[in-house]
Parts: C-alpha cells; structure tokens; sequence
C-alpha cells in the first residue's frame, strides 16, 4: 500500500494516517466506525478499537491488524518509535475538531490536513477494479428486481412513502447490506423537486411517479431513476418526458475514456436548453458511484474530470416544472476505452401503470 502513497511519502520520516471510514475501508475491505490507517514508508498498520479486532485479525488481507486503546498509547508510541516527523491527513472528510485533537496527540511532528491524500484516494477510488465493478453490478441487480417489484404495487391511492418503503424492504431482504440513500419516491406536483422527500401523498390518476434509489453490496453501491406514470400522460407530459429520454441517450452516446465531464453534460444540457427547458434542469447530469455514492468523477457544467477507462458514472438528466411534475431518468455507465458499457437494464420508454 505504501506504494500508492510514494508521491507524499518521500522520506522514512513521512507517515499517512486514513481516519475516514469510506476510505478505511476502500483499502481494507473492512468496515467499520472507529480505526486508524497508518501508512508509512515500508509499513502499513490498521489500528482498531476492541469491538473490531477479532474480526479485522480475521478479515483484513492487505496490513497487519493491531489492538487500538487510546491513540496516545497505541498509535503515538508507534510513530515515535519510528522517527515520524510528518503526518499527513485527508482534508475532505476531517472535521477541524478531529484535526486539533490530533496535533495535540501527536505534538511530537507536524501533522497537516493535505490535499494531495484525497487526490491520490479519488484517483484511485475512481477507477474501478473487475472486482469492485462486479459488486456494483450486484447492487445494481437487486435495485432492479426491486423496481421490477414496484411496478406491480403502484396504484391509485397508495403513497409515495409506501412505494418507499415497499423498495428499501424488498432491496433490504434481497441481498442489500444497505439502501444507498434515503430513497426518493415524489408523485405528481412533489415530483418537481429533485431530491423531494416522500410524504403520505396517495397517487392520483396521471400522476407521474419519480423513484430514485439503489442497494449498496460489499460496501459499493447502485443509483439508478425511473420516472413511470399512472394513467393516460398528457402531451405535456410525453413531450417533457421524451426530451429527458432523447438528452440521457445523447449524454450516454459520447461517453468513452477521454471525453470531459463538461462536455459529457452539454450533450445532455443542450437538447433540454433547446426544447425551452433550461431553467428547469439545476444539476449536473452525473456523478461517479463506488464505495459512496457520490465520488469522481462528476458530470457538470464545472467540472475539471477527464473520463478514464474503469469510471462508473451515472447520467441523470432530469426537467422539473415547479407546481405541475418532474421528470428524471437515470443509469450507471461503466467507461471503456472507445465507449461505454450500462450496468443499468431496466425499460426506458414512458411505463403507462
């Protein structure tokens, strides 16, 4: 592991310390709320509390394993028995709190919050091994099944927050560790906002129906939208949803290693813009999914990625009209080297339920 480090670690003085849990786990495969990973030139050590030990002894393949107590008895000795003269720390996920709490336990060297660590940690949490793309593959599977599911019990008169949980129990008891986030499920005017929460709303004849959820497996994560109506769509409602539909598959066609986030976002952006819909689209088409379910690259007007072959990013075009209904489509690409390959196989064309 020390290797993946080498553009930071340039003396036997240098040491990184992952406090972070998602990234604790990226590189241990071991999951859990308290732990240290302490990478230095020539070794790597995962410290943990009493409540994980056993199973870290038992789990962790990649570094050894040790028995934390307190930092300033386990870890502290540690490092100055190994001559550490500077710690360096995430900046992404460290609170200022746990930064000063640390310089006052290691006041013996310097410890800094360093970009450089995230910047090495999300280029390689960004392309994704055959093995982390067959657990996303998984989770993406059970999300699927549960979709296939709900369209069986979406009805008149049943809520939004039923349809919810009707996805989280079914992804839950198959094969789900984890619900990838709080799963959206907006109806008819609801279905404006983009990230709306479920409410005991009952759907209505010609309501539109907005499902945005996924299943996390072995830690990594599905996203995936579905936009299905109940009853007769209205022209309206076909032409909005229609150029959702025509903006996602031009966004997907230009995906491939190489292309930017910018303009992985204009192909959609553009066919939206020119239907009138500009100000109804406020976020970006995509983002990448992996270990959390927001990470690099991203796919937005501002973005600064370049897209690499291993990438999985989601392309999620969406047009919200404020008091009338939103549309939003959603997949998970996988980005080889002259294309693209969807981890996402549900219909597409407008489900009339």
């Amino acid at each position: 592991m020390q290797n993946k480090f080498s553009e930071i670690l340039k003396s036997k003085n240098d040491c990184v310390i992952i406090t972070s849990p998602q990234n604790r786990r990226y590189f241990t495969s071991f999951n859990s709320s308290d732990g240290f990973l302490v990478i230095t030139g020539n070794e790597t050590i995962f410290f943990t509390d009493s409540r994980y030990i056993e199973a870290a002894q038992n789990q962790v393949t990649v570094c050894k394993s040790v028995l934390l107590k307190r930092v300033s008895e386990t870890i502290a000795p540690y490092l100055k028995e190994k001559n550490i003269e500077n710690i360096y720390l995430e900046t992404e996920r460290l609170t200022v709190a746990e930064l000063n709490s640390l310089k006052k336990v290691f006041d013996f060297c310097k410890v800094e919050a360093k970009e450089e660590v995230d910047e090495i940690i999300n280029k390689l949490r960004s392309v994704k091994t055959e093995k982390e793309v067959e657990y996303i593959k998984k989770a993406q599977q059970i999300a699927e099944d549960a979709f296939k599911h709900i369209l069986k019990f979406i009805k008149v008169g049943v809520t939004e927050k039923e349809i919810a949980l009707k996805l989280d129990f079914y992804m839950l008891s198959h094969g789900a560790e984890a619900v990838s986030f709080e799963t959206i499920a907006v109806s008819g005017k609801n279905s404006s906002m983009p990230h709306g929460v479920p409410t005991d709303k009952r759907i209505e004849n010609g309501d539109f129906i907005t499902m945005d959820f996924g299943a996390v497996y072995n830690g990594y994560h599905s996203d995936m939208t579905r936009t299905v109506i109940v009853g007769e769509p209205t022209e309206k409602q076909k032409e909005v949803y229609e150029t959702v539909l025509k903006a996602q598959t031009e966004a997907l066609a230009v995906l491939k290693a190489g292309v930017s986030g910018v303009d992985a976002d204009k192909a959609a952006r553009d066919i939206i813009e020119a239907k009138g819909y500009k100000e109804n689209f406020g976020h970006g088409t995509g983002h990448g999914v992996g270990i959390e379910i927001h990470e690099s690259p991203n796919l937005s007007p501002y973005s600064k990625a370049i897209l690499e072959t291993g990438n999985i990013v989601t392309v999620e075009p969406g047009i919200y009209i404020p008091d009338e209904f939103g549309v939003r489509i959603e997949d998970m690409a996988l980005i080889t080297e002259n294309g693209y390959i969807n981890l996402t196989n549900c219909e597409k064309e407008l489900i009339i339920l």
